[in-house]
This record gives C-alpha cells, sequence and structure tokens, in this order.
C-alpha cells in the first residue's frame, strides 16, 4: 500500500456526530414506516424505505467514511463527494416520501407541541413556497454549483475546516431543493406542469456541462492545491482533474436522464390513456345518432 495512502487511511476516525445523526434519522424513519404498514400494508412500499436508508448511507459515504480522507490529494474524490451530496443522496431520500414516516417516527406530544404548530406558522410556510418554486431551486443549485467550484472558494474549502463542512451543507442542502420539485414528495403541490420539469431538468444540465468541459479541455491544473498534494495512485494533477470533470458530466448526465424518460413515458402513456376514453366516450356517443339515422332511413 503506497505510504500516502496509509497516511490517509490513518488520518480517518469515525465521525461520530455524524454518524449519530444518521442512524437516528434512520431509526425514526423505520419506526415510522413500520407504524404505517401496521395500519395498511400499502402506505409505504417497502423500496421507498430503502431508498430512504440507502440516502443516508450515502451522505455519511460522502462525509464521513473513509472515501474522505482523500478529498485533499484527489480531485476525483472531492467530486464523487460532490456528486453524492448533490445529485444521488437526495432525490433517493426524498423518494423515501420522508415527512410522513418521520412525523410518525417521533413521539406524539413533540409532534403535537413543536412540529405541528411550526408547519403552521405562516412566516414558516411563506418560505416553503418560495423555496419550493422551481425557479429558485434551479437557481440556487446552480449558483452552489458555480460558486464552489470557483479556485478561490474551492481552495478555501480544502483549507479551512468549518468552510469544508459549509461547503458539503450547501451542497446537501442545494440538491435537495433542486430534486423537490422533480419528486414532489409530500406535502409538496406543483407549482408548474410536469412537462415543464423536462424543461428544468435540461437547463441544469447546461451549468454541469459548462464546468465539466471546461475542466476536461483545461491544458492546466485549475485547483492548484493539488500541484503540492501527495498523489496516492499513478495519476498526476492534470489527469486527475480530468477524470473527476468526466465523472461528473456522466454521472450528472445520466441521473437528469433516468427522471426525465422516466417522466416523459408516464405522461405519455397518461395521455394515451386519455385519448383512449374520450375516443370511446366518443363512439358511445355517436351510437345513439347513428341508430336514429338507421330506422329513419
Amino acid at each position: 500500500m503506497p505510504p500516502q495512502v496509509q497516511f490517509a487511511w490513518a488520518s480517518w476516525s469515525l465521525p461520530l456526530p455524524l454518524t449519530l445523526t444518521m442512524i437516528l434519522m434512520a431509526f425514526l424513519y423505520l419506526r415510522g414506516w413500520l407504524r404505517l404498514r401496521s395500519a395498511s400494508v400499502d402506505a409505504i412500499p417497502a423500496w421507498r424505505a430503502g431508498s430512504f436508508v440507502l440516502g443516508l448511507f450515502l451522505i455519511w459515504a460522502a462525509v464521513g467514511s473513509p472515501l474522505s480522507a482523500f478529498d485533499e490529494q484527489l480531485l476525483t474524490v472531492h467530486m464523487v463527494q460532490h456528486l453524492l451530496l448533490m445529485t444521488i443522496a437526495p432525490p433517493l431520500i426524498l423518494l423515501g416520501a420522508p415527512v410522513i414516516p418521520l412525523l410518525h417516527g417521533l413521539p406524539r406530544q413533540f409532534v403535537q407541541a413543536v412540529v405541528g404548530p411550526l408547519f403552521r406558522w405562516p412566516p414558516l410556510q411563506w418560505i416553503g413556497r418560495v423555496m419550493s418554486q422551481p425557479a429558485f431551486c434551479w437557481l440556487v443549485s446552480a449558483a452552489v454549483l458555480a460558486g464552489w467550484h470557483i479556485p478561490a472558494a474551492f481552495t478555501l474549502g480544502l483549507q479551512s475546516e468549518a468552510w469544508h463542512i459549509v461547503e458539503h451543507a450547501s451542497f446537501l442542502g442545494s440538491g435537495f431543493l433542486f430534486w423537490w420539485p422533480v419528486v414532489q414528495p409530500w406535502p409538496s403541490v406543483p407549482v408548474w406542469s410536469q412537462w415543464s420539469i423536462l424543461v428544468y431538468l435540461f437547463l441544469a444540465t447546461i451549468p454541469c456541462d459548462i464546468l465539466s468541459g471546461f475542466l476536461v479541455f483545461c491544458d492546466r491544473v485549475v485547483y492548484s492545491a493539488y500541484l503540492s498534494a501527495p498523489r496516492p495512485f499513478a495519476i498526476s494533477a492534470l489527469e486527475d482533474q480530468q477524470c473527476a470533470a468526466a465523472l461528473m458530466w456522466t454521472c450528472v448526465t445520466i441521473m437528469y436522464l433516468i427522471p426525465a424518460v422516466t417522466l416523459t413515458t408516464r405522461l405519455l402513456g397518461a395521455r394515451n390513456t386519455t385519448e383512449d376514453k374520450l375516443g370511446q366516450e366518443d363512439l358511445h356517443g355517436l351510437a345513439p345518432r347513428n341508430s336514429q339515422t338507421m330506422e329513419a332511413a
């Protein structure tokens, strides 16, 4: 094992606050999910519970696992963290329909005394309406992506532990915002038509394409901190940058293409079903007129 890898492994320690938070979230969700299942088997399918738990695990893998020990040595690892926090974990958690199981997993007195009044608080409802606007969600996610990949901001996140935490939190938060209009978990209400979400997903690929294309075809290392970083594997800093950019380009394209294809298939299926129903109604409506015409003849 290369000395750099040994050093990275030795420098890693289990982050107890994050680990305990993820375990607590999984416990509350599964507790509420089991309560709902005992009342109705079809309340929330098992695959949604698995999606939620997997999303939590990927958050921990991004910032709490030994993977995080290599983010200062390899830009590719740093990019994997960003993709997990912003692109992969949030939709998995939202697909788990988290609000209802978590509410049923919390103590009932706490929900009635604290959570219920908080959700009914007018300022919080106003903030929720603003933050659920697809345009707002798109702008925030694009700003976070572009802002943290400015070399000065990127270097600040590498050099400061506090800013590194802020960086990860902003990627995760913007990821939830971006995917909220796409997944639309309860209690969200669609603001735009479902067809417009296809445009939303397409436009979201543009900032990623610009950034990843620039990093792939750039002939110099953009983030100078990696020039002096230990190289744990036989890969240069420029090759590492190109690998990270190609990974982002591919992963983002696939992750946005999956919901786009799923949504298109569902909308076209619903449209065909509606047209079939309308056609049958027209036939039923024409039948009496045809019979009357035949009688008159």
